[in-house]
């Protein structure tokens, strides 16, 4: 059956069960806001007993709490100024990504959004397996900590959003008086500890990440990103089709372009070609660079392969060296069978007569390219990390059983996204978050002045409400004109 199937029922289940459950328990249900808030005492004997019995432990831990506390805060204010300038500078950002710039992680979306190309599926059992982890963990530590420093737990539970209680979240329930007599480093413990537990669930469900990618995928072609192409500028284009090319601009180009096949384009005494459509989806990107890219004339793109290469001529080829070996086989002129990736999913074979190398003309050349991005930050982490286990250029498949294998690694991608981003999140300096108070007490235990604190939070508030106002009216001007 289907899995799309398979999770809708679960969803249509789920629902059924949390209706039925918030209904008999309605007498226990306090309603705040927009929420529906189930109390228990579930858990707060675990909660007490570690707080009290690894005093020193985490005492240490507070420390390492907080630090990751301020560089997580940095992390996320760098991050959104970087967001909102990247999205304010790049229309073509904003008029491509259909998605909200700011948005809950809600099921489907990346299919809703037409983001599949960035995120695997995000099924609601997904969304279920994560939120539980996430918002348990991260809660289950507030309260260690709160026990820790001698806050009393009220209760524990779950929040459910009242028209839609499939998105709920877990909640521990502390003495806020006590709270906030406690001392600045102990205060700022409790807030940080929620971020920190999701850090270590990202850590430990990153390991198994990566190992479960080793032992479930195993090399099985060469995964490239693009043709070989030139960039270049409209006035460098002279013939079209053979053609004379009188008008330079974008549309006076497009105009002489035929609508089906590819177009011979003579630019700079060399030949290039281009299909219409491709070149049409280039108006953006020309807005913004004043540039264009053409694609040399090679086998690779007349054949139309797909990004993954199986075999030559019967022989596997799993990395770039294989591939590259393989090729120095043959001479230009040649014809060999590749085994590539077919629009069905599956493997084809076809002739292709192999082309000259323009910087040695003894070697053949297919004329495909690995295109690599220069990721810094947090992305550029994940993906040195990633390399560990995950060669550049090679395709993976699953060892096993393809279905389940892809279904938990997705699983584990998103457990770790979720976890990365309610950590990021909830330290941004904003009144209903963690980070919100942890700001105040930082600025507050720098500047010895609740003025200046007060100020300071205040100040930090309205500018990345700004920020997020921005971001918002330009998807919507971006969306909806």
């Amino acid at each position: 059956m289907n899995l799309i199937i398979v999770d809708l029922i679960f969803l249509v289940l789920f629902l059924g069960f949390a209706g039925f459950f918030l209904y008999k328990k309605r007498k226990n249900l306090k309603q705040e806001g927009w929420l529906l808030l189930y109390r228990t005492s579930w858990g707060m004997k675990l909660i007490e007993r570690t707080g009290k019995k690894y005093k020193k432990t985490l005492k240490v831990l507070s420390y390492i709490s907080i630090i990751l506390g301020f560089i997580l805060m940095v992390a996320m204010l760098i991050l959104i100024v970087q967001t909102v300038y990247i999205y304010m500078t790049q229309p073509q950002i904003a008029e491509t990504l259909k998605a909200p710039p700011v948005m809950p992680l809600i099921p489907y979306f990346p299919q809703l959004f037409g983001l599949e190309s960035m995120f695997p599926p995000f099924y609601f059992i997904y969304f279920i397996v994560a939120i539980l982890i996430v918002a348990t963990c991260h809660e289950f530590f507030h309260g260690i900590f709160a026990a820790r420093y001698g806050v009393k737990i009220k209760s524990t539970g779950f929040a459910f959003l009242k028209y839609f209680p499939a998105f709920f979240g877990a909640f521990v329930e502390q003495n806020d008086k006590q709270m906030t007599k406690k001392k600045k480093f102990e205060q700022m413990s409790i807030l940080s500890a929620g971020v920190f537990a999701n850090i270590l669930v990202f850590l430990i469900v990153g390991i198994l990440f990566l190992l479960f990618f080793k032992m479930a995928f195993a090399p099985a072609g060469v995964m490239y990103n693009t043709f070989s192409y030139e960039p270049m500028n409209l006035s460098q284009i002279e013939k079209i089709n053979g053609i004379d090319v009188q008008n330079h601009s974008f549309y006076g180009i497009l105009g002489k372009m035929d609508d089906k096949g590819f177009n011979s384009i003579l630019a700079e005494n060399k030949t290039y070609i281009i299909s219409k459509n491709d070149f049409a989806a280039q108006n953006e990107s020309f807005k913004t660079y004043g540039g264009i890219i053409l694609y040399d004339d090679a086998p690779a793109i007349r054949a139309n392969f797909s990004r993954i290469i199986y075999a030559i001529d019967g022989v596997r080829v799993n990395s770039r060296a294989e591939l590259a070996q393989e090729l120095d086989k043959y001479r230009p002129g040649e014809e060999i069978e590749v085994t590539s990736l077919g629009s069905e999913g599956k493997r084809i074979n076809q002739v292709v007569t192999l082309g000259e190398n323009s910087k040695n003309s003894s070697k053949a050349w297919l004329g495909i390219g690995f295109f690599e991005s220069n990721s810094s930050g947090i992305r550029g982490a994940i993906v040195g990390v990633f390399s560990l286990v995950k060669t550049p250029g090679t395709y993976y498949e699953p060892a096993f059983d393809g279905q389940t294998v892809v279904f938990f690694y997705d699983l584990l991608w998103w457990v770790l996204l979720i976890n990365l981003a309610v950590a990021l999140f909830n330290m941004l300096p904003l009144g209903f978050l963690d980070g919100g108070r942890f700001f105040y007490l930082g600025v507050l235990g720098i500047t010895k002045s609740e003025k200046v604190a007060e100020k300071s939070f205040k100040y930090i508030t309205y500018f990345l409400l700004l920020l997020l106002l921005a971001l918002m009216v330009k998807w919507v001007i971006a969306f909806f004109f």
